[in-house]
């Protein structure tokens, strides 16, 4: 398949194709066959995007049962490499990430991929880690800005839920997939927080510890683990940039927590922090890793969330959900507001982004190698209400992975 082919295909063929092959990939990674899929040339072409896209490729040559084509194992065999030498790199960095900390009396907490890796659910070079998560208190802040400077980064970008910062000598070996030599940013944390899809669900309280040393510490316990993992995967199913990634992680936790930890997680909710998020990434895990959940905490999750929510969520795939679906919707996520006003709101917001909003695009559009090239970066808001009611674009970073894909084919 070349570029000109891709460009030929219709969004329809684009969509049905990105489907078939994550609904497969997803269902293989949860629960291997023996056989591998029947696909075209075309077909395992595409694979190597969704594999990408989803950061699975090195879970992938691990786990599957069957070989396919010498391309396809030769790309996750390659894969798996970068993320092992990746994982290298980014325990350094967590090593002087903690020596600084400590020196400037400033406690921590690394996130996610660390953590589980820490809890030894991931072998290096299993998950894949772009960069690397930090959460510090709001009025340490400024100090670990500072420190992550005297090492060697610069701020890159800001928005309303972390700044990164990336290395002074930047480079970017290969923007597809892993590889070793890219670059290794810090994502500067001071709360945790997503956006459902206007409203700020805010979990700070639950992911620092009471207790934290200066340095770097680990979460209170397994259930602040899964309950951050969950609002993560919630904020990305809302603006369909959910990952199989996000889907194994809650799998593996899961299989890890006890009937005690799930009782701290709805506890967590009974003490004034609403759990109406929850659910749709707990059931979307369900569906593809059948988890071994205690019927009352199935029973209360669901309850509480909203019945619109459940019932579109109970009808949905991973492949619906993600970069995989590549049409650029006009309100991802509205069945995720709470009450007529917030969707009014959040229709409005769409319609007429802030400045704020808008200051974000722009940096996105010069920054992000998938936004660089992509017409759609750069259009109007005008123009872009009109392609939503016209043509309903493909969306930026699921083409640039689909040409990526093909650009670094063997």
């Amino acid at each position: 398949m070349s570029k000109d082919a891709i460009d030929s295909m219709s969004i329809t063929q684009l969509q049905r194709a990105l489907r078939e092959i994550t609904e497969v990939l997803a269902h293989e990674l949860a629960s291997p066959s023996l056989n591998a899929p029947d696909w075209s040339k075309d077909r395992w072409q595409l694979a190597r995007a969704v594999a990408a896209m989803h950061g699975i490729s090195p879970l992938l040559s691990r786990s599957l049962q069957w070989q396919g084509p010498p391309e396809w194992r030769a790309f996750l065999a390659a894969q798996r490499i970068h993320t092992e030498n990746r994982h290298t790199r980014a325990w350094k960095l967590l090593q002087r990430l903690d020596e600084g900390l400590r020196s400037l009396d400033i406690s921590g907490v690394a996130l996610k991929g660390v953590a589980l890796h820490s809890l030894g659910l991931y072998r290096p070079g299993e998950r894949p880690m772009a960069d690397v998560d930090l959460l510090v208190h709001p009025r340490d802040a400024e100090r670990t800005a500072g420190l992550l400077v005297s090492m060697g980064f610069y701020e890159s970008s800001v928005n309303w839920k972390e700044r990164a910062f990336t290395p002074v000598a930047a480079q970017v070996t290969v923007d597809f997939g892993e590889h070793a030599d890219n670059d290794l940013k810090v994502e500067l944390h001071d709360r945790i927080c997503e956006r459902l899809p206007l409203r700020v669900t805010d979990l700070s309280g639950r992911i620092f510890p009471s207790g934290a040393k200066p340095g770097l510490n680990a979460y209170p316990s397994t259930a602040s683990l899964m309950i951050h993992l969950l609002l993560h995967a919630s904020g990305n199913i809302a603006f369909k940039s959910l990952r199989m990634l996000h889907l194994h992680d809650i799998a593996l936790l899961s299989a890890r927590m006890t009937e005690s930890d799930w009782e701290e997680l709805l506890r967590m909710g009974y003490s004034g922090q609403s759990m109406k998020w929850a659910w749709p990434p707990l059931l979307m895990t369900d569906r593809y890793y059948r988890l071994n959940l205690p019927t009352g905490v199935r029973a209360a999750l669901r309850r509480c969330c909203p019945s619109l929510l459940r019932t579109m969520t109970q009808r949905r795939a991973l492949s619906e959900v993600s970069y995989s679906y590549p049409r650029i919707d006009a309100f991802p996520g509205i069945e995720w507001s709470q009450s007529l006003l917030e969707t009014t709101a959040f229709v409005l917001s769409r319609i007429w982004p802030s400045k704020r909003h808008l200051a974000e695009r722009e940096t996105s559009a010069a920054r992000q190698r998938w936004a660089a090239g992509a017409e759609w970066s750069s259009m109007s808001q005008v123009r872009r209400i009109a392609q939503w009611i016209v043509a309903r674009p493909i969306r930026p970073v699921t083409l640039h992975a689909v040409r990526a894909a093909l650009a670094h084919a063997p």
